[in-house]
């Protein structure tokens, strides 16, 4: 059996998400890869476990993580059965339903009848009576927006969730989403987008700013650009990358145009400048400004979880390394 550091709680920085009382670890685990059905069991039991025993108490799942569909679930179910259930009033378990999930027209969007069965599925595979956040994953232009924020509504009243986000939602559908929430005193604490150096989109759509003047947390994923602000292709694609052998369906080779790779190089001397591989400065730069709650880290392997977290050692920028980022980031 499984016991938890004591002293785990003793480094992590956790952050007020919004206005709520909700607290979030500066890092949070998401598990989008590397916890399906085709991965290693023990593999995963010390990702989470190095992972807790660090301070990262939220983890993040949705439906469809596997692969296949559901497996991510299912794997957190079984190892919170056999290891962590006696930590489970310390943990933030997040899920989604938004993208496909299964076959037909139910198994999709935003309608009250696929989020409430979508739900039902995850706490099946999870093992657990409620989920502490639970996300509309996308925004669905073929069902009312009212009708997705009153089932999210609802889920809440029933008990199956504590708290509600959304994701994927541009500015001004979350304004509208934020609206019908606020009517309805739903517990709508959070947004999760994209956000990276090189991924901007949350502040030239003004939604970053948003979120932060109403009390709403902010949760990044993807801020590692699918692997491209490690470092890993510095010096060509390793065998192991997700371009590599792993041939992922969201990063292809074609993404490496010369002008990236540069662009990599120079922000890998602006971090070894800090003293921090390229990875921590990418991770410390998205909290560097205190509007966003957490970010999102995946793992293939426990050791990634260790230096992700060291970003935590330096979170201060100068204005000049503010400037020259950006001025490499935007080319």
């Amino acid at each position: 059996m499984y016991i938890a550091k004591e002293e785990r709680y003793e480094k992590m920085i956790y952050n007020r998400c919004g206005k709520s009382g909700l607290k979030l670890p500066a890092f949070s685990l998401g598990m989008w890869h590397n916890f399906g059905s085709v991965n290693n069991l023990e593999n995963m039991k010390k990702i989470l476990f190095t992972a807790f025993d660090n301070g990262i108490t939220h983890f993040d799942l949705a439906n469809n993580y596997g692969p296949v569909y559901g497996s991510a679930e299912s794997s957190m179910g079984r190892i919170l059965k056999s290891d962590l259930m006696p930590y489970r009033d310390e943990m933030i378990i997040s899920t989604k339903a938004g993208y496909d999930m299964w076959k037909g027209p139910y198994g999709d969007g935003g309608s009250r009848k696929y989020l409430t069965a979508s739900l039902d599925q995850s706490l099946q595979r999870l093992g657990l009576d409620y989920v502490d956040i639970f996300y509309h994953h996308r925004p669905d232009p073929e069902t009312p927006v009212e009708e997705t924020m009153y089932a999210l509504d609802q889920i809440v009243r029933s008990g199956k969730a504590l708290y509600v986000g959304i994701s994927n939602y541009k500015k001004e559908q979350a304004k509208e989403a934020y609206r019908i929430l606020k009517e309805l005193r739903t517990p709508f604490i959070i947004h999760q987008p994209s956000y990276s150096i090189l991924n901007r989109w949350i502040e030239e759509d003004g939604l970053k700013d948003f979120l932060y003047e109403n009390g709403l947390g902010c949760i990044a994923f993807s801020p590692l650009q699918q692997g491209i602000l490690t470092g890993k292709y510095l010096n060509g694609i390793p065998a192991d990358s997700r371009i590599g052998g792993k041939k992922s369906p969201y990063l292809h080779e074609d993404a490496l145009k010369p002008e990236l790779l540069e662009k990599v190089k120079e922000l890998n001397q602006i971090a070894e400048n800090r003293g921090q591989s390229l990875t921590q400065m990418a991770l410390s730069w998205i909290l560097k400004d205190g509007k966003v709650t957490s970010v999102l880290i995946g793992a293939s392997r426990p050791e990634q979880i260790l230096e992700n977290i060291r970003a935590l050692d330096n979170l201060v920028f100068s204005e000049e390394e503010l400037r020259r980022i950006d001025e490499i980031a935007r080319g």
